[in-house]
């Protein structure tokens, strides 16, 4: 027993030390002290973080801590990092020579996509493993299904090579993501949290809007749109502004997997509001031939309601779980005004990321800048670098790299789905897909077509999804008949909302690492959350004066009944409106708020009148019984 007790302790300054210096390695890597090619980089970023994922997760929860538990966790991390070694040595050789491989690389790939698959199971979760490897079965089966579905066999050195050796692998997109600005946003997220601008913001939004119910639930929500709508990647958006959002939310009352799936929501919503909606909105004008400023028009309207409906959504919880307004006539505490006095500087590292992004830096340089922002006016306001100081900046980078760990490993899985994709020219085919199966039926398409954007959408920033969606689905719809800019606002909404829909839901990963919940709760909490949100591309392909189509009249009778239907939706999700609700109003509150989408007066109104109906009864207090 003593030991394992002592192996442990040695575990724990192992993963630590790991975790500080790809940490380290990152942040020198973005400020150009180190200047390496984008493959070394991600090599070094996925086998730091497989290393640390195996020897953090246990086999099995009952197996932790057990002598063969160790053994396996240290012989998968020397497999992860013997090829990672050989990728790093051949990965030149092989680009040169045009594409040629070896026997050899098919064996250290498939060693390597094992790993992959097993680090994605204890770090992410049992589904996402699965998915991957039915999509590594299917080049397989291919030649067996039918229609577009069939595809013609692939060698299994064919398979294992392109997925390891290439950059559309497990090295691809979504790995390059990971290893350039989601791992610096992270790294940031905690450099602020460790400095203390987390506790100086809190303040500042309990001051702001302590009159409000669920006040800095509803300040973190602004403030997430404020940084998701220019960053452009909605988990680097929960990196940024969930370190200060969650504990926020979780102090007034939430519960931690409410409060990430909260943050990891609005985080995702950023990216459609205007002006910037992530910067796709300029390719999207690009594409279509459009001016700017008719993308932004066409989006306003939904991402209003998208708010609408998260506002709803966090004042019901808090209605629910009991969390009030919070008195303006307290007096203000004595340490609150020590942390606004003393924590002003703070605002400097947050007022240069954001300058910097207006200013059309990349994120991760906005993000390195910003904290060197913050260590010089630490030094500054506080006179001194001590042994203090120096801690503080290794816990970040070590705090900052762990919580990447589960994130990058499901862009490892998600490469493999891509490249599945790729290879079997699988991804190609789906736009013919959908018109066919849809057999005509335009809602039918619009299903399929959400269904494959969001699986699509994995793992990727907002740009990058819309630009695989753009040129692989959209079209699909338009041969349908639905308006080109109608189609591309359709699949973007689904590709950023791909990144709160598990069992790939990248947000949800990021904020529960934040919120020290569990990963897999909060993102069927954010998904169920965001159900109002799954509707709105539906609600302005068939209204499409949510589009600002058609008369002002139209435009903003829609506008009126759609704000009732996400109330509806979001009362019927929480099960509160002005009291608990049964499950039957819950039902019917949410098949109301349905009914509202259909384009039309009779459903609308009918929609109206059920909840206005529930409104009413839950509202009416039951008689006091004699005594």
């Amino acid at each position: 027993m003593h030991e394992q007790t002592a192996f442990s302790r040695t575990l724990k300054m192992l993963i630590a030390a790991l975790a500080t210096l790809v940490g380290a390695f990152h942040v020198l890597n973005v400020s150009g002290i180190i200047v390496l090619s984008t493959m070394i980089v991600r090599i070094t970023h996925i086998s730091f973080m497989m290393t640390i994922a195996f020897l953090s997760f246990p086999l099995t929860k009952k197996s932790s801590g057990s002598a063969a538990d160790h053994v396996v966790r240290v012989i998968l991390a020397l497999a992860t990092v013997a090829g990672s070694l050989y990728m790093l040595i051949r990965w030149q050789d092989i680009a040169s020579s045009g594409g040629l491989t070896s026997r050899t690389d098919a064996v250290v790939g498939f060693v390597m996509i094992f790993v992959v698959l097993e680090a994605t199971r204890r770090s992410v979760g049992l589904a996402l493993a699965i998915i991957a490897a039915v999509f590594l079965v299917y080049p397989f089966v291919g030649q067996f299904l039918p229609g577009m579905l069939y595809t013609r066999t692939i060698r299994l050195e064919r398979l294992f090579t392109f997925l390891f050796t290439t950059s559309e692998g497990i090295y691809g997109i979504p790995i390059g993501v990971s290893s350039t600005y989601i791992v610096l946003f992270c790294i940031y997220g905690a450099f602020l949290s460790e400095f203390g601008a987390g506790d100086f913001f809190y303040t500042v939004a309990k001051k702001v809007t302590r009159n409000l119910v669920a006040a800095s639930a509803k300040t973190a929500v602004v403030f997430s749109t404020l940084i998701g709508m220019i960053s452009g990647s909605a988990a680097g958006n929960v990196a940024v502004a969930g370190v200060f959002a969650i504990p926020w939310m979780k102090k007034e009352g939430y519960k931690d997997y409410e409060a990430g799936a909260i943050e990891a929501l609005v985080s995702t919503g950023g990216q459609i509001m205007p002006p910037i909606m992530g910067a796709a909105a300029f390719i999207m004008a690009e594409i279509l031939g459009v001016a700017y400023m008719t993308i932004m028009k066409t989006a306003i309207i939904p991402a209003l309601l998208f708010f609408a409906s998260t506002f709803i959504i966090v004042h019901l919880l808090a209605l629910r779980n009991g969390i009030g307004v919070k008195s303006g006539e307290e007096k203000p505490e004595e340490k609150d005004k020590n942390l606004l006095e003393n924590g002003v500087h703070f605002l400097v590292p947050f007022i240069t990321l954001l300058v910097m992004m207006f200013m059309n830096y990349s994120p991760f340089k906005a993000a390195y800048w910003s904290i060197l922002a913050l260590l010089v006016v630490n030094i500054i306001w506080n006179r001194k670098i001590d042994k203090v100081f120096i801690d503080k900046i290794l816990k970040s980078l070590k705090d900052g790299a762990t919580a990447t760990v589960p994130l990058a490993i499901a862009c490892a899985a998600a490469g493999i789905l891509s490249g599945v994709l790729s290879v079997t020219g699988l991804g190609s085919k789906m736009s013919g897909m959908i018109v066919s199966l849809s057999m005509g039926i335009p809602f039918l398409a619009l299903v399929l077509t959400m269904i494959v954007a969001i699986i699509l959408g994995m793992g990727l920033p907002t740009t990058a999804a819309y630009l695989i969606l753009a040129t692989v689905i959209a079209p699909a719809l338009t041969e349908m008949g639905i308006p080109a800019l109608t189609a591309h606002m359709f699949v973007f909404f689904y590709g950023c909302l791909s990144t709160i829909t598990p069992p790939v839901a990248l947000a949800s990963y990021v904020a529960a690492g934040i919120a020290g919940a569990d990963v897999n709760k909060v993102g069927w909490t954010a998904f169920k959350y965001g159900i109002a949100t799954y509707i709105l591309p539906f609600m302005f392909v068939y209204g499409p004066a949510l589009l600002m189509q058609g008369t002002v009249g139209e435009i903003v009778w829609t506008i009126a009944i759609s704000l009732v239907g996400v109330y509806s939706l979001a009362a019927g999700v929480v099960g509160y409106l002005r009291s608990a609700l049964p499950a039957w109003a819950r039902i019917a509150l949410v098949l109301a708020g349905l009914s509202m989408i259909s384009q039309g007066l009779v459903t609308d109104l009918i929609g109206v009148a059920v909840f206005a109906a529930i409104y009413l009864v839950t509202g009416i207090k039951p008689r006091q019984a004699a005594v």
